[in-house]
């Protein structure tokens, strides 16, 4: 009697979907379950960033908050950008590892012990919005690492990418708007 087909890859094919590396250990992929949160008590997702955290006011960095960090979260890292810039994403502010345990980002302030990179002001501090004409979408992303960032305080969000790249258990975003009066 002759077979149609080859049955015996079915297996095989199933062994492979199943345990095929995607799981390590019965894990599952952190960043796909965990819902970390970032939010800000002056403004909304979505909302007006005041004039207070811009270059039209005193031009220090929104208090932040953050909830639902994974367990096992190491550092975290922020990067805040404007894509509506007219050069291209314009980088406001970078910082990385953040203590897990500061689950406040007070105004104006840095989390000690955390590292603030070179923004695209050239300065290793928060610039806060200043476009020069209509509103503009300002991205404040949150990563939580299984790592600490190893590179040095002149390093741009570029590097910060490149070093996060494999670490990273959870993200999460908080948009702003602002355009100038």
């Amino acid at each position: 009697m002759r077979r149609k087909g080859n049955f015996s890859v079915i297996p095989v094919v199933i062994l492979i979907l199943v345990g095929g590396g995607c799981l390590h250990n019965g894990e599952v992929n952190k960043i796909m379950t965990t819902k970390m949160e970032l939010s800000s008590p002056v403004f909304e997702h979505g909302g007006r960033i005041g004039r207070r955290y811009t270059c039209d006011g005193e031009d220090i960095s929104p208090p932040l908050s953050v909830k639902g960090a994974p367990e096992n979260t190491k550092s975290m890292a922020l990067i805040v950008d404007d894509p509506d810039a007219p050069a291209g994403t314009w980088v406001h502010w970078l910082l990385w590892n953040i203590d897990p345990a500061d689950l406040e980002i007070k105004e104006g302030q840095v989390p000690e012990g955390s590292t603030e990179g070179l923004n695209d002001f050239k300065k290793h501090s928060y610039g806060g919005p200043c476009p020069p004409s209509g509103t503009h979408r300002y991205f404040f992303r949150l990563y939580a690492l299984d790592t600490n960032i190893d590179i040095n305080e002149n390093s741009e969000k570029n590097d910060l990418l490149n070093a996060m790249e494999g670490h990273i258990l959870a993200k999460t975003e908080l948009i702003g708007l602002y355009s100038r009066e």
